[in-house]
């Protein structure tokens, strides 16, 4: 099952939140928006697989993220209520179609239903490129990611999945980046509507929901609500906590 940190004390009656981060991420990097969230409500933030400290697997299909965070739903005692962002956004609207008996209520983070058409192996190869044999802080991975060409709000967040005393980095390079195709993809051959309350949350300044989704997106999640965070971008949780973290109390709430 998929690693986990927790927040906050689970509720009789009241739904867990999870928390699934995007491609490089962590559940760590959600640590300050969960520990806000834990004064109401029980919050989970997993490792996705080939993330963190959760388990080393072959595939990065988004029906596995989907099966992974149905797993851990039941372990915690569905419905759950679910967060995705970017990659997480997918693996959890993957879930929410394919097991709706699970999730009460979706907020997916600043991505569509749809395949893209960028990459994000420049990033790997920046990766590869650190040198961690002498390394001894992150600081040091930050300057050779910067170096590698690497916008510094990335190198920090980079960094955050890098083990320093063991001097390698916690994420599956080597099967994220064969994977890539399935990671900016959207697998067509998923059946099933999930008809409960649904928030797509984006960034004023990103691109990654347009409106000429929409269409597609209500008919897969018809309950759909679309919100955006005015000046934040594709990072919105990072650019705008208190704003994203304002925006899910409101609609969890309601």
């Amino acid at each position: 099952m998929l690693n986990y940190l927790e927040y906050g004390t689970p509720e009789e009656g009241r739904p867990s939140l999870v928390i699934a981060h995007g491609l490089f991420g962590s559940g760590r990097n959600w640590g300050v928006i969960a520990k806000r969230l834990a004064d109401t409500r029980h919050v989970v933030t997993p490792d996705m697989r080939n993330h963190g400290s959760s388990p080393r697997a072959p595939t990065q299909s988004y029906r596995d993220m989907a099966a992974d965070l149905a797993e851990l739903a039941e372990a915690l005692g569905a419905p759950i209520d679910l967060c995705g962002h970017s990659m997480g956004g997918k693996a959890a609207m993957a879930m929410a179609l394919t097991r709706p008996e699970l999730v009460n209520t979706l907020i997916v983070a600043d991505i569509a239903p749809v395949a893209y058409d960028h990459t994000q192996s420049h990033l790997i190869d920046a990766m590869r490129q650190v040198d961690l044999s002498g390394l001894t802080r992150r600081s040091e991975a930050e300057a050779q990611l910067a170096e590698a060409g690497v916008e510094p709000a990335l190198q920090s967040f980079f960094t955050q999945s890098l083990d320093v005393p063991n001097r390698a980095w916690r994420l599956n390079l080597d099967v994220l980046e064969a994977e890539m195709p399935k990671i900016v993809g959207w697998p067509d051959d998923l059946e099933g509507v999930f008809e409960g309350p649904t928030l797509f949350l984006s960034g004023g300044a990103s691109d990654y929901v347009r409106r000429e989704d929409r269409d597609g997106i209500t008919a897969l999640f018809p309950a759909a609500r679309f919100a955006k965070l005015p000046g934040a971008g594709h990072w919105l949780h990072a650019e705008q906590p208190r704003h994203f973290e304002a925006a899910l109390r409101a609609f969890l709430d309601a």
